[in-house]
């Protein structure tokens, strides 16, 4: 159903966070950060495991103090996400989580103090091949940029962003991405585009303390879209005051609906009308509760007349289209049999978990096969056989 995005990604360096590819050609990677008090480890892990559920590619830990890194130490131990540790100030407690085996630290190095603070931990990072994290925020700016620009803006962002990448420059270390955070869209915006031409590290997206679940989706989305319109983008989180698994559900949302990302269930739904031949929002609502765990990209249609369904259901894997006395249902865009308002649910969970499944042991069988290009000529090997 969703064509290839005709976005032209600004080209960046890759770095790595863990296993996950950030930057360059790499699909833009969705995180969130965990809420709850670090050194409760059962409690982070549980969250981090949610997180993880629902599709996120790297989760954020904050790490304000010793106790807190060694309740990391035992974080890492459990866990294969790819860790991000959240660090202010405090080059002690950077050294301790490289130690310990993060996978990125997010700490700005102007931040840290003298000059062998911030080589110790450039070093250490250097040696672990772990990349850093510059993170600007317009809360936070420097009250010698506040008053050189009487207020935050873009300009004072971007100076501030500059300020941190000359130092690691200075160290010749070049493994980091940046972020430029502002609750106010334009800001945000303005400020990215600033920098997005200025360097070529990967950038990491988001409006900070966006809002809550609704009013923050709606404001990331307007932000976040007009950047990735751009091209501009390699790492996104929405910042929302709800549940973090909330957060990783928006972002594949907003890469989804500008054909960037294709994880999980792409659901075209009708907004109903007096034409509706079953209870559009009903459905879609309960399957969208049921299809949480789904992570294969699937179309689905769900239309509630005859109007408009039948042309969606054509190039939807599975489609649904109202129909008096009786719905009918699609399967790769062909008509297949009709389900009744009982069971129309259940029915299309089960068309759609089939049909998933379908796609799962196709991905499998191409992933079995493998093209030697040495020992073989570029033969084909089955490695089911």
């Amino acid at each position: 159903m969703q064509s290839k995005s005709p976005i032209v990604r600004r080209k960046s360096r890759q770095i790595m966070v863990g296993n996950v590819p950030v930057g360059g050609d790499a699909p833009i990677a969705v995180q969130s950060m965990t809420n709850t008090e670090t050194c409760d480890v059962d409690a982070t892990l549980k969250q981090i495991a949610e997180l993880e559920a629902v599709g996120a590619d790297i989760v954020r830990v904050s790490v304000p103090t010793m106790d807190a890194a060694e309740a990391f130490k035992t974080i890492r131990s459990r866990t294969k996400m790819p860790l991000v540790a959240d660090i202010h100030f405090d080059y002690k407690i950077a050294l301790k989580v490289l130690e310990y085996g993060v996978d990125c630290l997010r700490i700005n190095p102007g931040n840290i103090g003298r000059d062998d603070r911030v080589r110790a931990v450039i070093e250490s990072a250097r040696d672990k091949n772990v990349p850093l994290r510059i993170g600007v925020n317009a809360g936070s700016l420097g009250k010698d940029l506040l008053r050189k620009y009487e207020e935050p803006n873009a300009e004072a962002m971007v100076e501030s962003a500059l300020r941190h990448i000359a130092i690691l420059d200075s160290y010749d270390f070049k493994n980091f991405k940046v972020s430029l955070k502002a609750s106010e869209v334009f800001m945000t915006v303005a400020a990215y585009r600033m920098l997005a031409s200025q360097i070529d590290q990967p950038l990491h997206l988001g409006i900070t303390e966006a809002g809550g679940l609704r009013s923050g989706t709606v404001k990331s989305s307007v932000g976040l879209g007009l950047l990735l319109m751009d091209g501009i983008g390699d790492t996104i989180r929405i910042s929302l005051a709800a549940n973090p698994v909330e957060e990783i559900k928006v972002g594949f949302d907003i890469l989804k609906s500008l054909g960037l990302r294709s994880k999980g269930v792409n659901l075209v739904a009708c907004p109903s009308c007096s034409r509706q031949n079953f209870d559009v929002i009903a459905t879609v609502n309960e399957l969208e509760s049921r299809l949480e765990d789904v992570t294969t990209p699937i179309d689905v249609s769900v239309v509630g007349c005859i109007v408009n369904g039948p042309g969606e259901a054509k190039v939807a894997d599975i489609g649904l289209t109202g129909a008096t006395p009786v719905n009918m249902s699609y399967i790769n865009g062909k008509t297949s049999h009709k389900i009744s308002n009982e069971n129309l649910v259940d029915e299309l969970e089960a068309m759609i978990r089939q049909k998933v499944k379908e796609k799962e042991q196709q991905a499998d069988a191409q992933a079995s096969t493998i093209t030697l290009t040495s020992d073989h000529q570029g033969e084909s090997v089955d490695l089911r056989k």
